[in-house]
């Protein structure tokens, strides 16, 4: 390692490990998972999936955890028994409606107890036969993974057919590559519209089959908006690759390129599989960034907060789903910001940054959304003074934040001594 080199480490992804999760329950736990995410999401859809198989509870709360409340409202309406599903009240709010009609569709009894489309739900779970079903995905890719991870339960597996273009498309070929990894057959129609997988096979899948999880390529997006802010240093992410990962955001690293941060995978010298991905800030970078952010969401908060404290000017398009997250994030983000001196403006098709120039504001809101508290965590990096409220919320994706950062911001005192 070269002395200048910090360490930083990110957390597994959490996407790849629910998936795993599910995919594990439902095969009857043939695979050994090694390096899980420890997030609230995942050690939350761990425990309820253990509550389900023991069959300790009948009634699952999900918090505001949106991708285990959507795996398990399909994964208990193909489970026999009556089941309950609910969540806090942001998570009521954000839609279901698209995976509850295909489920009803092929025969699933669900029951909307206050207000069609939502949570809470009551289930009558039973295992259908129909195999041809269709779904309406533009609010979330995880409604087409929902059901493409249920798939292999069916007795003649599922063919699933999109009705529109897919939110966040790169998740679902992710589902797509964990069922692949499993054993489990999938095919894709040209147009991408229509996804078919098989059952499970009549002999099982192969026992003690040892899956490693990635590390999280969403989180990794923090580490970078910190390059951007402390130019001159190397942060090396071990775990983290480029040219070996079913992990959508790794454009990321794209993305950053163009706001000043470089991107290069490193080989271990000893084992060829192990890899890391070193980040630098150069401290040059473009002056206006446009950017369709419909396949990478979750890319956008720590992307527009880094084009503000840059002075870059924005135009990020694909945005309309940001609001139905953890929290309305394009109301959080253009509140936020406009306490730092930066004046967001929506369209009706985009949002718009002009070159800005922030000054410190006392606290920041992190409106309960990890990702929110994250973006506007890496401005402590130009504001040490700012206090973020709410820290804990990061504990959903990225427990070792606050920690993590507090490397950079140490390595980035030691750097400016030195200059």
């Amino acid at each position: 390692m070269k002395t200048n080199d910090i360490h930083i480490e990110l957390p597994s992804s959490k996407s790849i490990s629910n998936r795993w999760l599910v995919l594990n329950h439902i095969a009857g736990y043939p695979f050994v998972l090694r390096n899980l995410s420890t997030a609230d999401d995942t050690q939350l859809l761990q425990t309820l999936l253990g509550q389900l198989r023991r069959g300790t509870t009948t009634h699952f709360h999900c918090h505001n955890a949106g991708t285990v409340a959507r795996f398990l409202l399909a994964l208990l309406a193909v489970t026999p028994g009556q089941w309950s599903l609910s969540g806090d009240e942001r998570l009521k709010q954000r839609p279901f409606g698209p995976l509850i009609n295909s489920l009803r569709s092929m025969g699933c009894n669900i029951r909307c107890t206050e207000q069609e489309g939502c949570l809470p739900v009551s289930i009558e779970g039973y295992l259908p036969q129909r195999k041809m079903v269709d779904i309406d995905p533009s609010a979330s890719s995880q409604f087409v993974s929902a059901m493409l991870l249920v798939g292999p339960l069916l007795p003649q597996g599922l063919t699933l057919t999109l009705t529109d273009r897919a939110a966040s498309r790169p998740y679902i070929d992710m589902t797509l590559a964990v069922l692949n990894q499993a054993g489990i057959e999938t095919s894709v129609s040209a147009n991408r519209r229509v996804y078919r997988v098989a059952p499970l096979p009549s002999g099982g899948l192969k026992k003690n089959l040892a899956v490693s999880i990635e590390r999280d390529w969403s989180s990794a997006s923090f580490v970078y908006a910190a390059a951007a802010f402390v130019p001159g240093i190397r942060l090396r992410m071990p775990g983290l690759s480029l040219t070996n990962s079913c992990q959508g955001d790794k454009v990321v690293a794209q993305i950053f390129e163009r706001l000043g941060v470089t991107t290069r995978e490193v080989r271990s010298p000893y084992r060829s599989n192990v890899r890391s991905v070193t980040v630098e800030g150069t401290g040059q970078h473009e002056n206006l960034l446009e950017y369709n952010f419909t396949d990478c969401p979750d890319l956008l908060p720590p992307v527009l907060v880094t084009c503000a404290a840059l002075g870059i000017r924005a135009r990020m398009r694909g945005i309309k789903n940001l609001r139905l997250k953890e929290s309305d994030r394009i109301d959080a983000l253009q509140k936020e910001l406009k306490a730092f001196g930066a004046d967001v403006t929506l369209t009706a098709t985009e949002l718009r940054l002009p070159s800005s120039r922030l000054h410190s504001a006392p606290t920041v809101c992190s409106h309960s959304d990890h990702r929110i508290a994250m973006a506007f965590g890496i401005l402590t990096l130009l504001f040490p003074n700012l206090v973020v409220q709410d820290p804990e919320q990061v504990t959903k994706s990225f427990p070792d934040f606050w920690q993590q950062l507090d490397t950079i911001r140490k390595a980035s005192a030691q750097h400016q001594a030195i200059d």
